[in-house]
Formats: structure tokens, C-alpha cells, sequence
């Protein structure tokens, strides 16, 4: 067994390794994904400027890559749609509509003139075998472009993901100017699709932003969608706006879809609503507005590491200069290599150093010839001359030696010591060369790449104020049962989603509840309203025992947890008689059971002597034996005031020893008055 946990956790290591740096996460120094950087490396070695099918690709890349043609297409056709590095020719999908690309024996794609500029150099590029031995391939492309922060990246890995959110590129050269010349910057994400975003929870890149779409309202009862946010498609959004209309939230009559390579989808709004009215719904109920979050794990030194927008516009400002540094070098060598060998067919030809191997007989004496004459003039060597110098003398044919041209051969002399002067004189100030370089970006492909999102401070959609009262609540008595999918006459109410109702039984139960669909009341609901968190609400609840004792308490419900079953009376079986306001002052006339010999048959009690108490205590004991009947005498003051709610009892029926426990007034609680008022 330990051997096999050995062997498990070898072979689960090396998957996990596999996939995070050779397949989920992108490399910092090219921001490719080992299939991105086969499919470009294969695009460069196929280019001769014509399109090529991306069938033909696929086969190709699929030398490099040992993974399916599915995964290579599919990669394809996102990093086409990128519009930084392949140009298309053919249906490669739709970003706005989500519709997918035709299949790769149709389209047709080759490298663009930005790619061509800035994502190659050979010679100056590390290879490795492929999978198979039989190719090689690019451990990194040498690029001089930002291509993790301008393209963005997605990945899931074993234990670990990737969200790298697109950049604008003129404005990541421009951070990266202020960062070669000291200077404080910031960047912020930039998406295809447009649309308004507010990044004042960005973070650089640790984050996230809010992006809306762009609506703009025709006339009173029109709105037209005409940018979306980042992540989502014509589709989806108008799915999300008919599943908000279904549930009621937002009142739209008709939905009209007109896009084509711009957004345009026209919503009528439905009798009753206008355009002020909707626009904030849509922002608060549908995909018209997405939070993006931004985690941003790349692969650094065979490594993955967590870094932050700024940190890797520093490291890849850095990876710049020194690739232009290493592209100077090279060109300064080309340049010597070139001047070493005009010296040499110079001094070769003018001191007629050829002449030497006339009378030479053997390949050894005519090189050493070659090798002797040469060395005479060697004052003149741009660098020592080695064997294969001598080689290449010979190769030098009649024909040239007696067309050679001294003046033209010592006018690019001079244009390659020029040059190197040009280069060495960069050298000395790389951050110089840096910014120039990216100043001459700036001015050849700027202009190519404006900024689509708008940055702009969004002010978070209250739902609740802009929440419609679309849901209707109703309690059926003979099922006992109160929501939104009941069909009952009592306490019937039309509220919104985020808006709390106040259920209470005659059994003391009661709840908080966020319009139920349907919920059950173990007794009959005597009280249904509207309930607000903030104030809560205040009650005079007079009730008996299942020894039927009467109490009395002033309450306030005001902490609660949703949906949860509370108890107004301690003990089970007790039943609640009235339900007042606190305000609703009065005596409470008792009758108490009728038992042998008792003298004292009744009592009262002002509801005035009661003090505040919590929803879950006993209350006030208000007669000293069982009570049959309860009875409310309103104060003297309430009773001539017009228009003035009465109090009800809280309902009527059988107490429980069978005795009659009813008092003056109906217990219906029709209209969704319950029984306080």
C-alpha cells in the first residue's frame, strides 16, 4: 500500500505540474500558452504573406503539439479574435453574439504586420525538441509587445486559475514610457465589447471591477442596448432580460435583437412603465451589469507566481529592453561579420594576395598561402581572421575579383561603420532606445487600438427602491397555507421581492418571511402584513395558556432570523385572544370559567399598567383563575373618535376544554388586516 501512496502522489505531481506549466497557465515573458506559442511559431514558419487555411494549421501545429486538432482550433480561433496577432479571412464566430466559427477547411488566417514586427527573431529564439523528438519548437517567442496584459488570459489548473483581464495596448506602452522615464502610472482593463466600467475596485489586477452595458433611451418607451459588458453575448443577455421580465421585475413588452458587427437590441417597454423606470431595473435584475474579478497567476522561471498589474508591466518594460538590447548586439555582429569580411576580399583582391597561390600545387600550400599573404596586412583586420576565412577566400570567384569595385566596396564600409556607430551610440542609453521604440509603436499602431470601455464611476443599482411589487401573497383558512402560490381570501398583499411580510398564528407562532411561496401556519393565521426590518413592530398581545390563565405583554418584533418559527406564547397549546396595537389602550374584561360555589365571576385589566417587554417572555399574569371569556372596552377617549380602527378579537372557535371562547367582533382578518386593527 505505501508503495502504491508513493506512486499516486509521483504521478499526481508530475500531472499537476504538466498542466499548470504547459498547458492552463500563460508564460510572463511571451503571455502564450504553450498551444498559443505552437500555432504562432507554425504561422511564422508558413507565412509568405498569403492566407492559409487554418485546416492546414491545425495539421501543422499538431507536429508540435501533443493534444487533439479540437483544442488547437478552438485556441485558434480565440487568439484570431484577439485582432493583435492573425488577420482573418472567413466566419471565425461572433464575440458579440456568442455564435461559434465555421470549421477550419473554410477559414482562412496569417500572421498580422504587428505580429510579424514584434513576436519573432529566430535567432535570438531558445529551442527545444518537440514531444516527439522529430521537431523543435520555441520554449518562448523573443516578443517586445505586452502580450499578457493586452490580451488577457483564463485558466483552470490543478489547485490553481488564472484571470488576467485585457488592457488597452497604447495605453500600456505609454505606462510603460512613465515607467522607463520614473514616473507614477495606472492601468485599467479594456474589453472588446465596449460598454461602461468603474474600477475603483480594481486594485492593480487583486480585485475586481463592475462593467455595465451601454443603453441609451430612444423615447419614453424605448430603450436600445448598444455596448455590452465584458463576458457576455447578445444571447445571454437578452436570456437574463427575458427570464427578469418572466419573474416580473422588469416590464418589457418586446425584445428586438439587430446586431451585426455593432450592438443593437431594441426593448419596447410594457403599459405602465417608461424608460427612467427600466433602465436602473435592467441594470439591477439582468446581465445589463457583471462584476469581473481579476486573479492574475503566470508562469515565471518554470514557476507559477501571483503578481499585480504594475509588477508585470515592470517586469515585461524590463524583458523589452533587454530584447532590444540583445537585437543590438546581434545586428552590431551581423554589421562586424559583414565589415571583417569586406576587409578581407579587399585586402584579398587590392594587394593581389591571390596571386600568391599561382604556382601552388597543393591544397595545404595554397591555403598557407592564403593564410601568409593575408597575415601581412593583418594591421588592416577588423578581427583576426580564422581558417574559415581562408576557406571562404577561396571560394571567391574570377569573375569577381575582376569586377571588383574598390569604391563601392569602401562606400559600405563606411554605411556599416556608420551604423555601428548608430547602435553602439543606443547601447549606451538603452532607456532612450526603449522609448523611442515604443514612441515609434505609439505612432504606427495607436491609432489602431482606441479605447472601447469607458471608465467612469457607477453607482451601484439599490434593488430594493427599483424592485417592483409584482408578487402577490394570500392565506388559504382551509389549508392553512400562506404565499405567493396560495389561492386563499384572507390577508391578501402585493409586495416585492425584498420586502418582509409578518405572519403570526393563532397559536402564538409567527414568522419573518421574504414572500414565501407557499408556507404552513400550524394554526389559523390571525395577522399578515407588511414588515419593516429597520423599525419593527409593536403589538399588545393578550392571550391564554393551555390551562387558560391570561397574560398580557407590550412587545416589539424586531430581531428575527428569515423564515424561522418563533413563539409569542411560551407554552404549547395556548391560543392568542387579541392582538393590539401598542397605542390601542383599554380594560380587558375576563370571564372566568364557571366552577361550584365560586363567587367572584369576573375581572378586568387596563392594558395601561403594562410594561415593554421581549416577544418571548410570559408577560403579566391578568386574572388569578381560568378564563372562559375575553373581552376588549376601549378607553373612554378612543371610542368618539371618527374614522378610529377598532380592535378585534383574535378570532373565534372552541377553547380548549370545549367551552366558548369567542368575544365581540369578527376574526376574519379579511383585506389583510389580520385582527389589530
Amino acid at each position: 500500500m505505501s508503495q502504491l501512496e508513493g506512486l499516486m502522489k509521483d504521478h499526481f505531481i508530475e500531472y499537476a505540474s504538466y498542466f499548470i506549466l504547459d498547458r492552463a497557465i500563460p508564460e510572463l515573458r511571451d503571455g502564450l500558452k504553450p498551444v498559443q506559442r505552437r500555432i504562432m511559431h507554425t504561422l511564422f514558419k508558413m507565412n509568405d504573406g498569403r492566407f492559409h487555411k487554418v485546416a492546414n494549421v491545425i495539421g501543422d501545429t499538431m507536429k508540435l503539439h501533443p493534444h487533439g486538432d479540437a483544442s488547437i482550433g478552438d485556441a485558434l480561433v480565440v487568439l484570431a479574435n484577439k485582432d493583435y496577432f492573425i488577420e482573418r479571412q472567413g466566419n471565425f464566430g461572433n464575440l458579440l453574439t456568442g455564435h461559434s466559427a465555421a470549421a477550419p477547411r473554410y477559414i482562412e488566417c496569417r500572421l498580422t504586420q504587428l505580429a510579424l514586427d514584434t513576436m519573432f527573431h529566430p535567432t535570438l529564439t531558445e529551442m527545444v525538441p518537440s514531444y516527439d523528438g522529430r521537431n523543435e519548437e520555441p520554449v518562448a517567442l523573443p516578443t517586445k509587445l505586452p502580450v499578457i496584459l493586452m490580451t488577457g488570459a483564463e485558466g483552470i489548473a490543478v489547485g490553481m486559475a488564472t484571470k488576467i483581464l485585457p488592457h488597452n495596448l497604447p495605453e500600456i506602452w505609454k505606462a510603460q514610457i512613465a515607467v522607463l522615464q520614473k514616473k507614477k502610472f495606472a492601468l485599467y482593463p479594456d474589453f472588446a465589447q465596449g460598454g461602461l466600467m468603474d474600477v475603483s475596485g480594481y486594485e492593480d489586477g487583486a480585485g475586481k471591477i463592475e462593467v455595465r452595458a451601454k443603453i441609451e433611451s430612444k423615447d419614453r418607451k424605448t430603450v436600445v442596448i448598444r455596448e455590452l459588458p465584458f463576458g457576455t453575448t447578445t444571447e445571454g443577455l437578452i436570456s437574463s432580460i427575458e427570464n427578469s421580465v418572466q419573474k416580473g421585475r422588469v416590464k418589457i413588452s418586446s425584445i428586438d435583437d439587430f446586431t451585426t458587427d455593432q450592438v443593437e437590441i431594441e426593448l419596447s417597454i410594457a403599459r405602465g412603465s417608461d424608460a427612467k423606470e427600466v433602465i436602473p431595473q435592467l441594470y439591477a435584475y439582468t446581465d445589463c451589469s457583471v462584476s469581473v474579478s481579476s486573479n492574475l497567476n503566470v508562469i515565471d522561471n518554470r514557476k507559477p507566481v501571483q503578481m499585480s498589474v504594475t509588477a508585470i508591466t515592470l517586469a515585461l518594460t524590463e524583458a523589452l529592453k533587454n530584447q532590444l538590447k540583445r537585437e543590438l548586439e546581434y545586428d552590431r555582429e551581423q554589421l562586424i561579420d559583414r565589415k571583417h569580411w569586406l576587409t578581407l576580399e579587399q585586402i584579398f583582391v587590392e594587394k593581389r594576395v591571390y596571386k600568391d597561390i599561382e604556382n601552388k600545387k597543393t591544397s595545404d600550400a595554397v591555403r598557407k598561402a592564403v593564410w601568409d599573404g593575408m597575415q601581412k596586412h593583418k594591421k588592416l583586420f577588423v578581427r583576426p581572421m580564422v581558417d574559415e576565412d581562408v576557406l571562404r577566400l577561396l571560394e571567391v570567384r574570377i569573375r569577381r575579383i575582376s569586377a571588383y569595385d574598390i569604391e563601392r566596396n569602401r562606400k559600405e564600409i563606411e554605411d556599416i561603420d556608420r551604423k555601428i556607430k548608430a547602435i553602439e551610440r543606443k547601447l549606451k542609453n538603452m532607456v532612450k532606445t526603449t522609448i523611442d521604440y515604443l514612441q515609434g509603436m505609439l505612432a504606427t499602431y495607436g491609432e489602431q487600438y482606441p479605447r472601447r470601455t469607458k471608465i467612469t464611476e457607477i453607482q451601484a443599482v439599490d434593488k430594493r427602491s427599483v424592485a417592483r411589487q409584482n408578487l402577490r401573497l394570500s392565506f388559504d383558512k382551509k389549508s392553512s397555507f400562506f404565499g405567493t402560490e396560495v389561492r386563499g381570501d384572507l390577508f391578501k398583499l402585493t409586495v416585492s421581492e425584498f420586502e418582509h411580510v409578518l405572519g403570526i398564528a393563532k397559536d402564538g407562532t409567527y414568522r419573518v418571511m421574504n414572500a414565501p411561496e407557499k408556507v404552513f401556519f400550524t394554526g389559523p393565521m390571525i395577522y399578515g402584513e407588511l414588515f419593516d426590518p429597520d423599525r419593527g413592530t409593536e403589538f399588545i398581545v393578550v392571550y391564554r395558556d393551555k390551562q387558560k390563565m391570561a397574560f398580557a405583554k407590550k412587545i416589539k418584533i424586531e430581531k428575527f432570523i428569515r423564515n424561522r418559527e418563533y413563539r409569542l406564547i411560551k407554552d404549547k397549546g395556548g391560543r392568542v385572544d387579541l392582538l393590539l396595537s401598542s397605542d390601542q389602550l383599554g380594560t380587558v374584561h375576563l370571564d372566568f370559567v364557571p366552577a361550584k360555589r365560586q363567587r367572584l365571576k369576573e375581572a378586568d385589566f387596563d392594558l395601561a399598567e403594562l410594561e415593554w417587554t421581549s416577544p418571548t417572555a410570559r408577560g403579566v399574569r391578568i386574572a388569578p383563575k381560568p378564563i372562559g371569556k375575553v373581552k376588549l372596552i376601549p378607553a373612554p377617549e378612543a371610542k368618539g373618535k371618527a374614522g378610529k380602527a377598532k380592535a378585534k378579537p383574535a378570532g373565534k372557535g372552541k377553547a380548549p376544554d370545549g367551552s366558548s371562547g369567542s368575544s365581540s367582533g369578527s376574526s376574519s382578518g379579511k383585506g389583510g388586516q389580520g385582527d389589530l386593527f
